[in-house]
């Protein structure tokens, strides 16, 4: 394969607060655009730390586009790259896309070249940042969560969401707090040749797209930090392919966190800061501590279904996708029976038709469905916990599999697994000081 993928130097226009990309793929020419807020600082536009986000961004965002033939050659002619920068770009392209290649059955892992200039200044001058916090707000559970977290250890925040739709917006709604939304206009023909004979289509790594996405904007509006809401289940992968661990979750990995963390932190002169709030804490302890609150519940939803192009047009969860299945039964061992039928609508565990679902999900059949979801020892945990609970032991999902349940695992490995999910990890990179309130909060 001969074809090259062409990343151009990005544009950005502090008049209209519009941003543009424009990649090559052989003869094929694609621009993107982003649509921010008024008020952006002009100044900070013409920053050296703006212009290396924006050329980074422009990188990561490339990924919609190289996806459509995935060539082994990558051209940045005009972004000047640190060698640092340079294994963050491969990684994006490589780890972020391993589901992509998996389910394409592509090999590209260390097989992709990238051409850009050398940028000798390993660490920009630091643009000056207010001390706030920019809170990418996904419309699920772990992002309220942080929410709760943030509000009662006095952190000030802002909500953030590209293209926001559905849960996102009646959650901000629901928060009370104005936010920053950013437009994102993928290239319609992109869209288009992703459907057709020929062209390849799959997984992207949003969370890293946003959170670049949410970098321009902390440089652009003033803010020192941007918390994500990752949880330590993310790092766990669903299969291995090429020789290495494919994780549909990968940009929500401690691992790449850490990556991007120091990306951003050298793009800015350290003045910018990364980091999960919910990084210590398993999907199992989210749930718990999401249902401590309930001014979220009929406003909420992980089920991806749910958004759609056209917004908040159906129930906020469909109770047939491994996302609904999985945030069932992980609140079921926490929450009160009829909130969660009242949140869902219906009881997902006593629908005989769910069962091979909530198999994959606990690891006895199949293998972990490619979605946000969290560990399979957890989700196992979770089950055996419900059938030892009155509210739950008796639903027909929870009687079948108990038997194979049990054989699998055994009871001790079982109780051990549920009591290290309600124990929070110390492998986080959350500051100290913030570390030591959300401790003292979330007991």
């Amino acid at each position: 394969m001969t074809e090259t993928f062409r990343i151009d130097r990005p544009s950005f226009d502090p008049a209209t607060g519009e941003a543009r990309f424009t990649y090559g793929l052989g003869d094929l020419r694609f621009t993107e655009r982003l649509g921010l807020p008024d008020g952006a600082d002009a100044g900070a536009a013409l920053s050296p730390a703006f212009e290396k986000l924006l050329g980074l961004t422009a990188l990561v965002l490339g990924v919609s586009y190289f996806k459509l033939r995935a060539p082994f050659v990558i051209e940045a002619p005009g972004i000047a790259l640190t060698a640092a920068e340079r294994a963050f770009v491969i990684d994006v392209y490589e780890n972020g896309l391993g589901e992509f290649y998996a389910r394409n059955q592509l090999s590209r892992f260390g097989k992709l070249t990238l051409h850009a200039p050398d940028d000798a200044q390993d660490r920009k001058p630091a643009p000056v940042l207010a001390d706030r916090t920019l809170l990418p707000i996904g419309g699920g559970k772990d992002s309220l969560v942080s929410v709760d977290l943030l509000t009662h250890t006095g952190v000030d925040f802002t909500p953030f969401a590209v293209n926001p739709k559905g849960p996102i917006l009646s959650s901000v709604e629901a928060i009370g707090t104005p936010p920053l939304y950013v437009t994102r206009s993928l290239d319609a023909d992109m869209i288009r040749l992703g459907k057709e004979p020929g062209y390849y289509n799959g997984h992207v790594p949003s969370t890293a797209i946003n959170s670049m996405i949410a970098s321009l904007c902390a440089v652009l509006y003033g803010f020192s930090q941007i918390v994500l809401s990752n949880e330590r289940s993310a790092s766990e992968g669903n299969v291995v392919f090429d020789g290495r661990e494919t994780n549909h979750q990968y940009s929500k990995s401690l691992g790449f966190e850490l990556l991007i963390a120091d990306t951003l932190s050298n793009a800015t002169g350290g003045a910018l800061k990364y980091f999960s709030l919910l990084r210590p804490y398993s999907e199992a302890r989210i749930a718990s501590l999401f249902t401590q609150a309930s001014k979220f519940d009929a406003v909420f939803s992980s089920c991806n279904r749910n958004f759609r192009l056209t917004g908040n047009d159906g129930a906020l969860w469909c109770g047939e996708c491994p996302k609904c299945h999985f945030v069932f039964l992980i609140f079921a061992p926490f929450m009160k029976k009829e909130r969660l039928l009242a949140i869902f609508g219906q009881n997902l565990l006593d629908k005989p038709a769910n069962e091979h679902s909530f198999r994959e999900l606990a690891g006895l059949t199949g293998q972990k469905p490619w979605e946000c979801v969290g560990e399979i020892l957890e989700a196992a945990a979770c089950f055996y916990t419900l059938t030892r609970h009155a509210d739950w032991h008796e639903d027909a999902v929870v009687r079948a599999v108990k038997a194979d349940l049990l054989s699998q695992y055994g009871e001790e490995k079982l109780q051990m697994a549920m009591a290290e999910c309600l124990t929070d990890s110390r492998d986080h990179h959350i500051p100290p000081a913030l570390a030591a309130k959300v401790a003292a909060y979330a007991v």
